[in-house]
């Protein structure tokens, strides 16, 4: 048996060398000189982005396309969770998600469709580091921040000589020029629960806490005190206010003040409204904080072209943010670009920028689906008299608890 396995052994050596030589001594079919042409890539991009910035996004995807060899298709998506559920798994699935509210990122999380960001793929300390935490989830990326967006003070400069500093300064100045807001949508009066010490859901060691809920405590109390007085005491605005009412009202110069994004800036400036935006007035000498939007992109986890995904995306998220802030007034969340000429010098995106570094993301679980509609509705019975501070902070915890477990079941 042992001269057997010697033999064995030998005649292998001996083949592997022959293989070697024989192997080097064939010819190469590819007599081209060239590498062999990758397979093209077909990629869907999907954007939940306006209708102009899709347009001003195409040119860009489609340059990479170009410079790859790959094909993209850019397409501007009007669905919702549901039907991007649907289309997931199917051959008309998109590979990017490219320009979502990061708050609508936890139900995506949630049902698998998020693929985390690779390392390497971004240089985190180039961003604003709030951007970031918006969409993460247990210290882990799954999206890639856009921009971001946040709302402050509209005020008129044909009204207005010193804008307020302090809420009780807008209070006064309120009173005699007019003051208001979407007072009974939980996006904006958030900033004076907040301000107040209201939260939302506490953050423990980089994670939101959806088991402790700070909108019934008593700087939240003293928050829907302050909403309340604005409707009953200061009589700022009816209680049925709805937004377009509070836009109407600014555009038309009925009103001194008024709260809201950068979405609102190019219809005042259509209107021949004279106006300027500052950070929301200090609360007891602090920063009032705002709730932040981050405009997110993220990889499809069912794509049979991730590799391809992540290079077209770093590619977008490279060449977009001055296109994006031109076309769409989208606030650039990459340290480079928010220290350019062009947004600094703009003095009223530059005043939702710096309001947007003492906001708060809005919280990226999928438990954050069960408090917009229970606090929305109890705002309207506190802003109509129906419900007192102390009894809509108790009645906002319990309901937002209770849809918490109806999400779980």
């Amino acid at each position: 048996m042992k001269g057997i396995k010697k033999i064995v052994s030998a005649a292998c050596v001996l083949a592997l060398v022959l293989g070697i030589f024989t192997s080097c001594g064939k010819k190469d079919n590819n007599t081209s000189g060239k590498s062999p042409a990758k397979e093209s890539k077909n990629l869907i991009v999907w954007s939940h982005l306006t209708d102009a910035e899709v347009k001003a996004l195409d040119p860009i995807a489609q340059e990479w396309a170009k410079n790859t060899g790959n094909t993209v298709k850019v397409q501007a998506d009007k669905g919702d969770f549901q039907a991007y559920l649907q289309a997931a798994n199917s051959s008309k699935a998109p590979d990017i998600m490219f320009g979502i509210a990061h708050d609508n990122l936890g139900t995506f999380q949630k049902a698998k469709l998020l693929e985390e960001v690779p390392d390497g793929t971004i240089n985190k300390s180039d961003y604003v580091q709030m951007s970031l935490d918006a969409v993460s989830y247990d210290g882990k990326m799954y999206g890639i921040p856009l921009s971001m967006e946040t709302y402050g003070l509209f005020y008129n400069t044909d009204k207005v000589q010193t804008p307020p500093e302090s809420t009780d300064d807008l209070i006064s100045q309120g009173q005699k020029l007019g003051f208001q807001y979407d007072i009974n949508n939980f996006y904006y009066s958030y900033a004076f629960i907040a301000a107040n010490g209201g939260y939302v859901f506490k953050t423990n060691n980089g994670s939101l806490d959806p088991k402790d809920i700070g909108l019934g405590n008593d700087g939240a109390v003293k928050g829907y005190q302050l909403i309340a007085d604005f409707i009953q005491k200061y009589k700022f605005m009816p209680a049925t206010i709805k937004g377009d009412d509070a836009k109407a009202a600014f555009q038309n110069k009925k009103i001194a003040f008024y709260i809201s994004g950068p979405w609102d800036v190019q219809g005042f400036k259509d209107k021949g409204v004279n106006f300027k935006v500052v950070p929301l007035p200090k609360t007891n000498g602090q920063p009032t904080p705002s709730f932040v939007g981050i405009q997110a992109a993220f990889v499809n986890s069912k794509s049979k072209n991730k590799d391809a995904a992540w290079d077209l995306l770093k590619y977008l998220i490279k060449n977009s943010p001055m296109p994006l802030f031109k076309i769409g007034n989208r606030i650039p969340v990459l340290n480079s670009e928010l220290d350019k000429d062009e947004v600094k010098s703009n003095e009223i995106m530059s005043a939702f920028a710096e309001q947007a570094k003492y906001g708060t993301p809005m919280p990226n679980i999928p438990e954050m689906a069960a408090v917009w509609k229970p606090v929305g509705d109890n705002l309207t019975l506190l802003c109509a008299g129906k419900s007192k501070p102390a009894d809509v902070a108790k009645n906002i915890v319990n309901q937002v608890n209770q849809g918490i477990a109806q999400q779980q079941k």
